[in-house]
């Protein structure tokens, strides 16, 4: 070794590799090719899952059982496959997310409780002013209620009723897998979770809005048979719109894609999803000409504003442990501060 000299010494030095940045070596193929890559697993699922809902030619109306068997089935299909596009895609980027792909996805045990309580209270808080309008427009009072909700013969048939296991179970339950609990992870490492937020839902209001009925006011009427003839139907054309559909169906995914970053769990948004399926849109030109229009104004914002006031820490990730997400962009190298604390 002293017969190479200073010039060989430093000749070694220069030929020893470097070590890269972990969040060099975690970018696998570059960054702007992996926003490629999650860009185009998004939009392939999300034309995949759109896709599998017309798989089947009909002339049967929508609603029809059959039809909703059918969608059932090629729905679930894509869904149960949709974690594979996420472990493709991180093969193809070569980013290690330091965490199993179910815990990445949103399936975890960690602060569950809260997960699947608190986002259903915060947006049943949003919902105050259509919770009272719905109560007072109720034939039945809360007692008659209750024993409706808790008799086993009422969950049977609506275990045997079709549109109710679409709006409430099957949608909700796929639509949340496909389009936060494996879109978000694949979008995050590109976008930042912020940019994701509001990304996700452009891919999700495609999806919903094959879903959901053409009259989004009266979903509450046609959402099972607790619902039927309490919904109220709003004559403002523009609520029946496909561009209000759509951009009402964004805004609800922005939403949930928020509760499942802050949260880290795939049960809240669920949950939400399910309770909003049900309550359907605000029918706020009903209130305006409802009897008692001032206690339901009033109620309405009250709701919005203590969804406000709670939004932040009914959704403090203390609460939930460790987010998945988070980590992921730790290990890349990202800096999140303002959704992940």
């Amino acid at each position: 070794m002293a017969a190479l000299g200073g010039d060989g010494l430093r000749l070694l030095s220069v030929s020893r590799p470097q070590r890269q940045p972990e969040s060099t070596a975690l970018s696998g193929p570059g960054p702007g090719l992996c926003c490629w890559v999650s860009v185009f697993s998004c939009f392939s699922l999300a034309c995949s899952y759109v896709g599998s809902l017309y798989v089947w030619k009909s002339e049967l109306p929508r609603d029809h059982p059959a039809v909703i068997k059918r969608r059932f089935t090629s729905v679930l299909v894509v869904s149960s496959l949709s974690p594979l596009c996420v472990l493709l895609w991180r093969e193809l980027t070569g980013i290690q997310p330091g965490t199993s792909l179910l815990t990445l996805m949103g399936f975890r045990l960690e602060g569950i409780f809260p997960a699947a309580l608190l986002p259903l209270l915060l947006t049943m808080i949003l919902f105050l002013g259509p919770l009272m309008q719905l109560s007072m427009d109720c034939p039945c009072d809360l007692t008659d209620g209750l024993k409706v909700v808790l008799a086993p013969r009422s969950w049977a048939r609506c275990l045997t009723d079709m549109r109710w296991l679409r709006n409430q179970v099957i949608a909700p339950l796929t639509e949340e897998l496909v389009f936060r609990a494996c879109m978000l992870p694949m979008l995050a490492p590109c976008t930042g979770l912020g940019p994701a937020v509001f990304t996700c839902p452009l891919f999700f209001g495609v999806g919903e809005s094959n879903w959901s009925s053409e009259d989004i006011p009266s979903m509450r009427a046609e959402n099972g048979a607790w619902g039927e003839g309490v919904g109220i139907r709003c004559s403002h054309s523009q609520l029946l719109s496909p561009a209000f559909q759509f951009s009402y169906t964004a805004v609800f995914g922005a939403y949930t894609a928020f509760l499942f970053i802050r949260t880290g769990h795939l049960i809240g948004p669920v949950l939400c999803h399910s309770f909003c399926n049900y309550m359907g849109f605000p029918a706020v030109c009903a209130a305006l000409e409802h009897p008692q229009k001032w206690p339901l104004l009033a109620g309405y914002a009250l709701g919005v504003g203590l969804f406000l006031l709670l939004l932040q820490p009914l959704t403090d990730p203390k609460l939930y442990g460790s987010l998945p997400l988070c980590v992921l962009l730790e290990r890349t190298g990202a800096s999140e501060t303002l959704l992940c604390s």
